[in-house]
């Protein structure tokens, strides 16, 4: 019969309480130490995803304008039926948006196949989560320069609509009326397509502003400061500056030569009528002019 030798003097290798706190502790200064970085990783990796989203935006753009005699798409082309924009389309002005059939649904790669198309993921910015109940769906959180790029524009004189050529004088200094919309501006309208934007992280201040997520919803049109053909006529923002800190984010933009930057915010306001303020929900301007030269013809 086998016995069992106790040994009373040996003690049994166990943690004690209070080297399993020390552990604990250590963890989770470890773990403090690392999540900030992998945050900030992350974010980094949604800008870059961002900026090559918007840069296949504008080569689809540009593509558009090869096979167009030099016409860049036409944003929401006859908008008073208001059933097509840019990014989609839909059967009737009370339904949402869908990716198919937009002016620049088949240059953009993958077709226009909804949701996990490949068109709808160069679409989708990853550090924007609107509610999926906003009017524009499926722009995916970025605005196209619909004023200027996406119109033709032309100056009246004397009471008469003139032919659509560059305006003379400083940006901004000359109404410019809508000529059509359901072609876009050609290319070589604009004096600095280096400096002009095509697309930019956009969003529009609307509902509750209580959160992000519940006050910033899609929008499909980075627009100018002001009114084009209406004198001193400020327009509600809606241009997102998303990216990086809570407080002071930055927008991604694509400018008309096809090159993608990363802009601050340098101004904001709100008219009221949309009953949410953008100061908050980081929507506003970039540029240090207050005008609309970012955006015109010159």
């Amino acid at each position: 019969m086998a016995h069992t030798v106790l040994h009373p003097g040996r003690r049994q290798s166990a943690f004690t309480l209070i080297e399993l706190l020390v552990c604990i502790a250590i963890v989770a200064l470890l773990l403090g130490l690392i999540l900030p970085t992998l945050a900030a990783a992350r974010g980094a990796g949604h800008v870059s995803v961002c900026a090559s989203n918007l840069r296949q935006l504008q080569i689809a753009n540009l593509m558009y304008a090869q096979e167009s005699r030099g016409g860049y798409a036409p944003g929401a082309p006859d908008f008073l039926s208001n059933l097509v924009r840019w990014h989609g389309s839909r059967e009737s002005a009370s339904a949402a948006f869908t990716p198919g059939g937009g002016t620049l649904t088949e240059y953009i790669s993958g077709g226009d196949a909804e949701g996990g198309g490949a068109s709808g993921a160069v679409r989708a910015c990853p550090g924007f989560s609107p509610p999926r109940d906003g009017f524009e769906r499926s722009a995916g959180g970025y605005g196209y320069n619909n004023a200027f790029v996406g119109t033709v524009r032309g100056p009246v004189v004397g009471g008469m609509l003139v032919p659509p050529v560059a305006p003379p004088g400083p940006p901004g200094s000359e109404l410019l009326v809508v000529v059509t919309d359901r072609v876009g501006s050609r290319e070589d309208r604009f004096a600095a397509p280096n400096a002009t934007v095509a697309f930019t992280d956009s969003a529009l201040a609307a509902g509750s502003a209580s959160s992000t997520a519940g006050g910033a919803i899609e929008y499909s049109f980075a627009e100018p400061r002001f009114w084009p053909d209406a004198a001193g006529a400020r327009l509600d923002p809606s241009v997102h500056f998303r990216h990086g800190g809570k407080r002071d984010g930055r927008a991604g933009v694509v400018w008309l030569d096809g090159h993608v930057g990363s802009e601050a915010r340098t101004f904001t306001w709100s008219s009221g009528l949309y009953g949410a303020d953008p100061e908050p929900l980081r929507i506003g301007w970039f540029g240090a002019a207050d005008d609309n030269s970012l955006f015109d013809y010159e």
